[in-house]
Formats: structure tokens, C-alpha cells, sequence
């Protein structure tokens, strides 16, 4: 079988520039909350949308990408004045953004590539995307530097990639989408966004005095060191659609009741990543799932148009003896259990751990860190040119390697199953590991059902 070569493709970029807001904005400066910056979030966090050429749509086809972005960005910069700041820290690592309307990183550029080149199906990790974002010198320290930065690439087809890169203190997955929604209805001729941003992040901060009246194992204080070899890691991505969820549907005990699909997902993972990195049976390992406040609470804590980081992420613990040794349902039970223990007073007592325990970063080793995107939106940003064939992240893994963040992205196979695609990182022979087990919950193998309930010997594959 032939081996496909890579995908290689130039990229000539213009000169980066600084975007300002189009009219007069406040100087003045505002606090982030507490949730906002802990350690775990003063990293940049990257986003790629493809976008094809919309033959029916004349007006349209008349446009320049570059230029009609360029000019919106500038208008919704008004409203969203604060991203043209800079961050500033102060006093117990304290931050606040000075809004000097300084302005946002914007690159143009064009590129001798064809949306249709990147795969029949548009999914992460995806190449070069160090030319179509490119790393402006002296632009990602987390203060004093640019706190957007936006990259447009007009591709030979007639389509174009939008590319950005935001610092994660300032928004997360569900502000990020709210501040490009706006930017993509001022980009179709909107004078203002349908749903304007609200700041109030002291509604996030810790309590005075500040008291952790929760258990926060994300935050354990334990040495984060991991004994594997790093060498040699392996990105790699994994459908699941609904045949996958219906074989591990019938690995649920009846006394677990009703289970989301993500649920189901995220235990079943969760076992494979961990036999395949076949760790000490007596080691700790955790699960952590981020929970978005914005849905968790009736009556909400936060008010519409609320764009700062707004979620936890609550871990449970177990060992991999246990975790791998007993049946699917103990995985799925823990779990369940994630979402169950994030009430308001869990997210008032993260915040007011920050402030006593000096921001700590959440622990990664040996921990599967998970985010789920399938209803963040960003498919849905339009520019103008209609949805994008792919919005999210650029690799599935962000920050750490094998111990970074890992998406759940809403995905379409090229049989047109609508499903989640998953990309993780982890060294080669684990990834041989992993996929073994994957394959096997694939090819919907009935004694796969059979093995994954039964107890199993930690160095075995199913």
C-alpha cells in the first residue's frame, strides 16, 4: 500500500499589524477573576475555520476575505475594547487588563493550497499550521503582549482559513465564540453584536475571607513527574459516531441509569489511555472534565454575554489497579460522579482556593484532561461566506503533550455520520496500544462487549 506523503504547502504572509478599535474607547483598568487566573490558564489557546468559495453568492464572490475580516475586527474591537489591551499583574499575582486600546495582532496572507487538499474530511491535527498562524516575535508572553492574535489566509480555491490565537485568562471556549460571532455579524453588515459582552468578572472572584469547603483533586499537591518515555510522541485522531456509542451503551449496569453519550466516551478512554501507557497497578491516575457554569446553574450565577473563563474542571481519582481491573460500569460511575459534585459552592470554593493557595497549576501527569466542543460553535461562525467546513482547535491536544487538554469535536465521516473526533497525544508503542482497543470497539466486535466487562489483567489489550 502506497504511503500518503504529508501535506507540504507555502504560505507568503504580509507584515503583521496592529488592529485598533474604530472609534474611542475607555482607559482604564479591570480585574479578572479568580477563576480566570489560575496558573492552568495563562497559556495562548489556538483555533483554525476553513472556509470554501460560495459560488451562489455574487456579492460575495466581489469580496476580499482580508479586508472585510480586517475592517469588522476593528469595529468589534469597540465593543469588546478590553482584548485590545494588555494584561497586567499586581499584587498575589493579581491580574488586571489595561485597556490602552493598543490594539490586536492581524495577519493577511495567501497560500498555494486548496481547502479540498487537506483530506476528504477536515480534521485535527492539521499541517503547517505554524504558516497559517504564524508566531509573531515577542507577541505570546501572557502580559504586556497582544492578547489576540488572527491570522486570514486566502487559499488558491477562493476560500480562506481564519486562524487566532487569544490568551486563555481573557475568555474560554464559550467567550472566544461569543467575541467571533460578533466579529462574523459586524462582518455581514451588523452594527453591533446580537448579544453585547459583559465583564463583571468580580462575579467569579473569592469570597472574603476565602474558604475551600469542596475537595478539589485537580489540584492535589503531588509531584507531577510521569515515568514514561516522552520521546518519539504520536498525534493521532479517533472517530466515534453512533455505532461506537451504541456497543458502549450495552456496557452500562443497569443501576448506572441513563448515561450521555460523553459520559460513555470519556470512561471508555479514559480505561484505554491508561493500559496503554501500562503504569504501576498502585499509581493514582484522575479524570478531569471541564463544567461550564453558564449551563450548570437555574437561576444562572452569570448574565448573558458573559465571556470570561466561566467553567471548572473537577477530577475524580482512583488507581490504575482498580480503574483497569474492574468492569466498564467503575469507570463510568466515577465518571457521572464529575458533573454531580459541581454545585455553586464547589466554583466558590475553586476561586477561593486561588487566592489562598497562590494560583496553583491543576495537576497533568497521569491525568486525561478533557474538554467537550461539540456545542461550542464554532462551525457555526459566519464571516459572510456562510458556516465553516471545520472550526476548533488546530491539533485536538493542547499545552502538554501527553498530559495536555484533549477536544471532543463534532465531526462528519465520509460516510456523512455526524459523530466526535478526538485526537490525543502519547508515546508510539502507547499509541499502538490504544489503537488496538479503539479497533476493536470499531469493528463493533461482540467479544469486545464480552472482554471489557470482565476483569482484566493491567498489561492486556482488549
Amino acid at each position: 500500500m502506497e504511503t500518503q506523503q504529508p501535506l507540504v504547502f507555502a504560505v507568503n504572509r504580509r507584515s503583521p499589524e496592529l488592529i485598533t478599535p474604530a472609534k474611542p474607547t475607555p482607559h482604564e483598568y479591570k480585574f479578572l477573576s479568580d477563576i480566570d487566573d489560575q496558573d492552568g490558564f495563562r497559556l495562548q489557546i489556538s483555533n483554525i475555520q476553513f472556509y470554501r468559495k460560495k459560488n451562489d453568492l455574487i456579492d460575495v464572490r466581489k469580496k476580499d476575505p482580508v479586508k472585510v475580516i480586517r475592517e469588522a475586527l476593528s469595529k468589534t474591537l469597540v465593543f469588546y475594547y478590553p482584548l485590545a489591551g494588555r494584561l497586567r499583574e499586581g499584587a498575589a499575582r493579581k491580574l488586571a487588563v489595561e485597556c490602552t486600546g493598543e490594539g490586536v495582532i492581524f495577519v493577511e496572507a495567501d497560500a498555494d493550497v486548496t481547502v479540498d487538499q487537506f483530506g476528504d474530511t477536515l480534521e485535527p491535527p492539521f499541517p503547517c499550521f505554524e504558516e497559517l498562524l504564524f508566531q509573531v516575535p515577542h507577541s505570546s508572553g501572557i502580559t504586556d503582549s497582544p492578547l489576540v492574535h488572527i491570522q486570514v489566509t486566502r487559499l488558491k480555491c477562493g476560500g480562506f482559513i481564519f486562524a487566532s490565537r487569544i490568551n486563555h485568562t481573557m475568555c474560554d471556549a464559550s467567550g472566544l465564540v461569543q467575541f467571533l460571532t460578533a466579529l462574523g455579524e459586524i462582518a455581514r453588515g451588523a452594527s453591533a453584536p446580537s448579544v453585547f459582552p459583559v465583564w463583571q468578572r468580580e462575579l467569579l472572584n473569592a469570597r472574603d475571607p476565602p474558604r475551600v469547603t469542596c475537595t478539589h483533586h485537580q489540584f492535589d499537591e503531588l509531584d507531577d513527574f510521569i515515568n514514561i518515555n516522552l520521546d518519539n510522541i504520536v498525534n493521532r485522531s479517533f472517530f466515534f459516531g453512533p455505532s461506537e456509542i451504541r456497543v458502549l451503551r450495552q456496557l452500562v449496569p443497569p443501576h448506572l441509569g441513563k448515561c450521555s453519550s460523553l459520559e460513555l466516551l470519556t470512561a471508555f478512554l479514559w480505561r484505554c489511555r491508561t493500559r496503554s501507557l501500562q503504569l504501576d497497578p498502585q499509581e493514582e491516575v484522575r479524570v478531569s472534565y471541564h463544567v461550564n457554569a453558564r449551563t450548570k446553574f437555574n437561576p444562572p450565577i452569570l448574565p448573558k454575554g458573559y465571556y470570561g473563563n466561566a467553567f471548572v474542571n473537577p477530577a475524580v481519582v482512583t488507581t490504575v489497579g482498580k480503574l483497569c481491573e474492574n468492569p466498564f460500569g467503575y469507570a463510568l460511575e466515577l465518571v457521572k460522579k464529575i458533573k454531580e459534585d459541581v454545585t455553586e459552592e464547589y466554583m466558590r470554593s475553586v476561586a477561593d482556593l486561588m487566592v489562598l493557595k497562590g494560583r496553583p497549576l491543576f495537576r497533568l501527569a497521569r491525568t486525561f484532561n478533557v474538554s467537550d466542543l461539540t456545542h461550542a460553535g464554532f462551525e457555526d461562525i459566519d464571516f459572510g461566506w456562510g458556516r465553516a467546513d471545520y472550526g476548533g482547535p488546530p491539533t485536538g491536544v493542547i499545552g502538554y503533550g501527553i498530559c495536555g487538554m484533549c477536544f471532543y469535536i463534532p465531526h462528519k465521516n465520509r460516510k456523512g455520520e455526524t459523530g466526535i473526533v478526538m485526537a490525543l497525544s502519547l508515546p508510539a508503542i502507547a499509541m499502538e496500544n490504544f489503537a488496538v482497543e479503539i479497533d476493536c470497539l470499531v469493528k463493533n466486535n461482540r467479544q469486545f462487549v464480552m472482554v471489557a466487562n470482565a476483569s482484566l489483567p493491567i498489561q492486556s489489550a482488549l
